[in-house]
């Protein structure tokens, strides 16, 4: 037996196939799309091509991969318990409600589940930008049980991105109080910029706060919110429009560390 073991990953609608030791390292990964297998160490080429033998469908190269850059080697080494690129959108609350669905019948639909619907359409509108050039890591968790909704990673900088079900609601700002609808007014602002202080405490970079809003009926700011961005779903695309903050190289690094689970450990 070599003690490797092949871990799929699918994400954006590129599929791969990565060849782990036993400690969770990467040794090799196998692209279907370019038909080749990536080695980084020849020592265990053998095991690798055994290992990957039940997956492969016709002809592939095998060989190194092109000269990887710091940060695509920070990604390689990383554990896959550790790497939190494969997060869905909403993948605390999906985890939440799979273990505790709730009541099968009840007058008002689940909070959660609507919050969850918040947080992948938001999720969906935000992978739509990495083709150009932004990476988007979902459900990324902050001590004490809080998360950044949505951290996005891009040539226009850092953005940690708050989902908000809004659907058919009237929402009155009033910095920093929130209201939908005709419920109390909450004051989520408050929450929102400190998400985005922490995550600027842990990558040592400035991160912008960012409120999305889903599905609104109308939007009502009594003044502009203090060094905060308010946006529906629908204008999300309009990030990737914003450049010149981050050099290509820059947000490569800033992915590989915010991407890695220890970096929000003591934040």
């Amino acid at each position: 037996m070599s003690g490797l073991r092949v871990v799929p990953t699918w994400r954006h609608g590129q599929e791969r196939l990565y060849v782990c030791l036993t400690d969770g390292r990467n040794i090799a990964w196998y692209d279907r799309e370019a038909a080749r297998i990536n080695l980084l160490s020849e020592d265990r080429r053998e095991d690798v091509l055994d290992a990957l033998g039940p997956f492969l469908a016709g002809p592939v190269a095998v060989g190194p991969p092109p000269v990887p850059t710091p940060a695509e080697l920070a990604r390689l080494t990383l554990h896959p318990d550790d790497d939190l690129a494969p997060n869905r959108p909403g993948e605390a609350l999906q985890i939440a409600l799979d273990r505790e669905p709730g009541p099968a019948h009840r007058f008002r639909r689940d909070a959660r589940r609507r919050a969850l619907e918040a947080e992948q359409t938001v999720g969906e509108a935000l992978d739509r930008l990495d083709g150009a050039g932004w990476h988007t890591l979902h459900s990324v968790p902050l001590p004490g049980g809080d998360r950044v909704h949505h951290l996005v990673i891009g040539p226009g900088g850092l953005y940690a991105v708050h989902a908000l079900y809004a659907r058919k609601q009237r929402v009155t700002i009033a910095d920093p109080m929130v209201t939908l609808g005709r419920r109390d007014p909450h004051p989520l602002l408050h929450r929102v910029r400190a998400d985005a202080s922490r995550a600027s405490y842990a990558l040592t970079a400035e991160v912008h706060p960012v409120l999305a809003l889903v599905s609104p009926s109308a939007v009502t700011l009594s003044l502009p919110p203090r060094n905060l961005h308010i946006t529906t779903d629908t204008d999300l695309p309009d990030l990737s429009r914003e450049g010149g903050v981050l050099k290509p190289a820059d947000v490569e690094a800033l992915h590989a560390m915010a991407r890695d689970r220890r970096t929000w450990g003591r934040v």
